[in-house]
């Protein structure tokens, strides 16, 4: 090796940071062909454990399904704390608003049980099929403001509007107060990522968090139709949520509805520029539109990791002798890029019959709003093949900007035309 070359073991710490400059699939590829379980130099917290990244899908489905051999919480492990590390690196201590620190993605069973149960009697299919209607009105309405311009950017016009109306209309935020929990949700996700949690981000979380105290309060005296008082209705049925675990859950939603369901919109777009001929495909005929949302999931899905795995006693993973207390982050983009699963997989393929990927997880902390996210990509893709058959964009390739957020790289800008 040349002195001072960077590894491709120090070069993902930088990509799940978003501090580096380079392809991460580049990057990933040169980790797979290395081993499924890799080393990397970095820590957590104050603990001195082994850091592992996992990017092969055999290995990457074992740690995300195995719960007795690998959990979310390290107290799970050390049951003497009763500090929780997060994907930040920070402790609860540092950073107890985050959604990160009570919600589902944290815990493990029992409790993740009990709370997914009772979350869960919310999150019916029946339900999620119901709001099919009101995502589609969204997305002609948004596309209503900018057709007769000729012109839009599909971040800042489409990708980031569509999701943020559909959440925050479900959990029962008033319409006046949408731009408000966008603007705040922004500035949060751009200033949080892998062992990274940025200063200005303690007052958006600050701000964020009392107000949805506030709006679950006037929630408990007025309810309505929407998940906040459906979840209070719950909470007061007996085995209930805990006023932490309510909070925690609301946000969570805000978060896993709008910044992943965005960057799968925005992204898409993009790559599907990028691939004309699986573009006509798609505009020759739009039945293949939901396939197509499984494969711009797998080639590029919105998150690039799964949250902290703790090794809950010694075991062999992948050809390594992976310790207690070790911590390995299963990452999804790697995996659903195997060239032992997926034939071409470096390939954008929208007719590709993809049984399994990892854009959602797998097992019991698997994305509880993968069907919706589902479900506004399907209306998503559609509705802009349908209005705006002659997408292009507007600015030379070289120009389009990447940003990165929470722990997944996605677009700043991606300017249209029709």
């Amino acid at each position: 090796m040349e002195s001072g070359k960077i590894t491709p073991e120090q070069e993902v710490i930088g990509v799940l940071s978003g501090r580096s400059e380079k392809d991460p699939f580049v990057v990933f590829e040169e980790l797979r062909k290395k081993g499924p379980v890799t080393p990397i130099p970095m820590t957590m917290g104050d603990s001195d454990n082994q850091v592992w990244i996992v990017t092969q899908m055999e290995e990457a489905k074992k740690v995300l399904k195995d719960n007795a051999n690998f959990c979310v919480d390290s107290n799970t492990i050390n049951k003497s704390s009763d500090t929780k590390q997060s994907l930040t690196n920070s402790s609860e201590e540092t950073s107890s608003k985050l959604f990160l620190s009570n919600s589902l993605n944290a815990l493990d069973e029992p409790d993740h049980r009990r709370l997914r149960r009772l979350v869960s009697k919310a999150f019916t299919p029946r339900y999620m099929e119901s709001i099919r209607p009101r995502v589609q009105e969204i997305a002609d309405d948004l596309l209503d403001q900018v057709q007769e311009q000729g012109e839009m950017d599909i971040v800042l016009d489409f990708a980031y509007k569509l999701p943020i109306n559909v959440i925050s209309d479900m959990i029962g935020v008033p319409k006046s107060q949408h731009e408000q929990i966008y603007e705040w949700s922004e500035a949060i996700a751009n200033g949080l990522g892998l062992g990274r949690l940025d200063d200005e981000v303690a007052d958006s979380l600050d701000s964020f968090s009392e107000y949805f105290k506030q709006l679950i309060d006037e929630k408990r005296k007025q309810p309505s139709n929407d998940l906040i008082s459906e979840l209070i209705v719950i909470e007061e049925e007996g085995d209930k949520l805990s006023e932490k675990e309510l909070l925690s859950m609301v946000q969570l939603l805000i978060f896993a509805g709008h910044e992943t369901t965005s960057n799968l919109i925005s992204t898409g777009t993009l790559i599907l520029l990028d691939s004309p001929k699986q573009l006509e495909m798609l505009k020759n005929d739009h039945s293949l539109i939901p396939n197509a949302v499984e494969e711009l999931l797998r080639y590029h899905g919105p998150s690039t990791t799964a949250g902290p795995r703790y090794a809950i006693k010694d075991i062999e993973l992948g050809g390594q002798q992976i310790k207690k207390g070790d911590v390995l982050f299963p990452l999804l983009k790697a995996a659903n890029r195997d060239e032992e699963v997926f034939s071409n997989s470096e390939d954008l393929d929208v007719t590709r019959d993809i049984n399994r990927h990892l854009a959602f997880g797998q097992g019991i902390h698997m994305c509880l709003g993968a069907p919706l996210a589902r479900i506004e990509g399907d209306i998503a893709f559609t509705t802009l093949l349908k209005r705006m058959p002659n997408l292009k964009l507007s600015i030379p390739r070289k120009d389009v900007q990447w940003q990165f957020k929470l722990a997944a790289q996605g677009l700043s800008s991606l300017p249209v035309s029709f």
